[in-house]
């Protein structure tokens, strides 16, 4: 069950995961949000998906459809991929009735449970009606048992990344692209214009790094409200023309090939498979030490690490790497390492099942089929 109508990280995990599943001969059914782009793109993939309206986290109606879902299909196990999944699904299950099948909760953001809890509801609902919750890096599960969650019940399966899809993607000139002139040091930032990526102290860095690296530009691919903002506040850096906002791209893994580095200024990041994307095209990285992202990066083997929320440190890493066309390989080759050892998806897949298995075995209901 997966409540959002976009396609964002969370989305690209469920359809690896559900294609790992069908390849190995499970049966998958999803409920998804009638009009989103997740229904659309998993229907022409030849799933089941079954189109449910899921209306926040409190509608009885959103539930009671979910529950005739629950009872015509009988599942071994339930997966529940986004916070409002979380709350509408695990009711939905309790009011099937038996045989009751094993809740998973998937949590790929780093910050407290209470923090957007009404009523401190949250609280109860990561302690009532689930088997477990798998967190996509240990950075989260660390906040979870801060939160007073039973480590039990927490399980870590990193997220990943298809290499293939990078690697085979057809490069994208992102400077022709971007309006950008040619020779031009190219820096790319992927992600929402949200306040956790941190776009503003990168934009904040700006200024030192075109001072020290003349005729650099930094690419952002993606959109969100804080659009107006970061604009205003290249112009008011006198930066307007180093920073373009390139907006969503449909073909972004073209855009690994592009360029010669990768940030990720995030003061919040569950874990980062954007990352995982760059390293996997042999991309350096450069990334704040937020969430999960030292999980991916050894500060100095696969990129640069710098502290949260510091614009003068994200400044000299770039500078740093950008100046450094031999560190920038010998990183880059590494990253595509790591991504080839720890972070494909068939790796996500099982270590999913595992925890699918192990739960079915620990409540009595027998080892996943």
């Amino acid at each position: 069950m997966n409540t959002e109508t976009g396609w964002r990280g969370g989305e690209q995990q469920m359809a690896y995961l559900v294609e790992g599943l069908r390849t190995r001969g499970h049966g998958v059914r999803l409920a998804l949000q009638p009009h989103g782009e997740a229904a659309l793109r998993l229907e022409a993939a030849g799933f089941d998906v079954v189109r449910t309206r899921m209306r926040g986290e409190a509608d009885p109606f959103s539930v009671l459809r979910l529950r005739r879902i629950v009872r015509a299909y009988r599942p071994d196990v339930v997966h529940l991929h986004t916070s409002h999944a979380h709350a509408l699904g695990g009711m939905a299950v309790r009011w099937a009735g038996a045989p009751r099948p094993a809740v998973i909760v998937s949590r790929r953001v780093d910050f407290s449970i209470y923090r957007r809890s009404f009523l401190g509801l949250n609280g109860w609902k990561y302690r009532h009606g689930l088997d477990r919750i798998v967190c996509v890096s240990e950075a989260i599960r660390q906040v979870l048992v801060r939160d007073g969650l039973d480590p039990a019940t927490l399980a870590v399966v990193h997220s990943a990344v298809d290499p293939a899809r990078v690697r085979d993607a057809r490069p994208v000139d992102v400077g022709a692209r971007a309006g950008v002139a040619a020779g031009c040091p190219l820096v790319l930032a992927v992600g929402a214009l949200v306040g956790h990526k941190g776009h503003t102290h990168l934009v904040a860095a700006l200024p030192a790094l075109r001072d020290a690296v003349p005729g650099v530009r930094v690419v952002v691919a993606g959109e969100g409200p804080l659009r107006p903002h970061l604009e205003a506040q290249a112009r008011a850096l006198g930066v307007a023309d180093v920073l373009v906002l390139a907006g969503q791209v449909a073909d972004l893994p073209g855009w690994f090939h592009g360029v010669d580095l990768l940030v990720m200024p995030s003061t919040e990041e569950g874990l980062g498979t954007s990352v995982l994307d760059g390293m996997a095209a042999g991309l350096a990285v450069v990334a704040s030490r937020a969430g999960g992202l030292s999980e991916l990066i050894d500060d100095g083997v696969h990129g640069l690490l710098v502290p949260p929320a510091d614009p003068a440190a994200l400044a000299a890493a770039l500078a740093r790497l950008l100046r450094d066309p031999a560190a920038r390989a010998r990183m880059g080759a590494a990253g595509r390492a790591r991504v080839d050892a720890q972070f494909v998806a068939d790796r996500m897949v099982e270590g999913t099942l595992a925890v699918y298995a192990d739960v079915r075995a620990a409540t009595g209901r027998t080892a996943a089929p």
